[in-house]
């Protein structure tokens, strides 16, 4: 028989993870399902579609998905996300009697535990232990406490970019990688333009995503500034010296002692002693009569 990979997610908040399921499992994303996990089986919604298990991988130690849920089992995790929810509500609310500057993010119940986990967020470090001993008794449970970052708050909150597609955190990344402020210079972004920063209000994720091929391509380019020779056609060329760069178009702007101003492509500008550069960078020159 088959096997498959599925991605299912346990909680709001939480990146689908991939489990192992047989053919005979007639599943669809938005499903409720029961799968395999450290301790009890739990219920997980499925996320992603299922997909060939790679040859590769079929050593790898998968949980399973055991079943389809039934309707009461269903209902009952419905019914235990709404008070999750509500928890929120109830924390906050405690939160603000307290006087305490914080935001409940998420609140994650485990009955047979009898443990409640809060997740928040705030600026400065806050003294909660009063706070602790309210929802001790409001919830008749042990209390623990989780302080996020603007990050992982945005993660659980979700949202949809100004791409107009879901969050990158809450769809897909898996961890946040450092994003440095050198990653939008070199992308000739201002620094001031607030499209910098994501809905969390951090610089985006997405600007790693090009910085790599930016930086290959200036390695390329000259720097502002540098005196060159431009082209001119007719075996004659020009000095100027660099203005600006346009790094995705691999061409500079070029200003000339008369004052005036040109576009040159890379392939039709020398610098420094350098030779003409071939303009495509590992691409095959064209044949003749091409």
């Amino acid at each position: 028989m088959d096997e498959f990979l599925i991605g299912v997610r346990l909680r709001a908040g939480q990146n689908a993870g991939d489990y192992r399921v047989s053919e005979d499992l007639d599943l669809h994303v938005g499903d409720l399902c029961l799968v395999e996990t450290e301790g009890e089986p739990a219920v997980g919604e499925i996320r992603r579609p299922r997909r060939p298990l790679p040859e590769a991988k079929r050593e790898r130690p998968y949980r399973r998905v055991l079943r389809l849920v039934s309707e009461s089992e269903a209902g009952d995790h419905r019914a235990h996300a709404t008070r999750e929810r509500e928890a929120v509500d109830t924390v906050q609310q405690f939160a603000r009697t307290r006087g305490l500057t914080m935001k409940i993010v998420d609140v994650e119940m485990t009955p047979r535990a009898r443990r409640v986990l809060v997740y928040f967020n705030a600026e400065d470090r806050v003294d909660f232990r009063d706070l602790v001993r309210d929802l001790a008794r409001e919830f008749r449970a042990r209390i623990e406490m989780r302080q996020i970052g603007a990050r992982d708050t945005t993660k659980i909150m979700d949202g949809i970019g100004p791409c107009g597609r879901q969050l990158c955190c809450s769809s897909y990344l898996r961890k946040f990688e450092p994003v440095a402020v050198k990653m939008a210079k070199a992308q000739d972004v201002p620094l001031t333009d607030s499209r910098l920063l994501g809905n969390c209000g951090r610089l985006k994720c997405c600007l790693l995503y090009e910085f790599s091929t930016y930086e290959a391509l200036r390695a390329r380019l000259p720097k502002v500034n540098t005196p060159c020779q431009a082209s001119c056609g007719g075996g004659g060329c020009m000095t100027g010296k660099v203005r600006s760069i346009r790094v995705l178009k691999e061409s500079v702007v070029v200003s000339f002692p008369d004052g005036t101003e040109a576009e040159v492509p890379l392939s039709e500008i020398t610098w420094e002693g350098r030779s003409h550069i071939t303009f495509a960078l590992d691409r095959p020159a064209p044949r003749s009569g091409a």
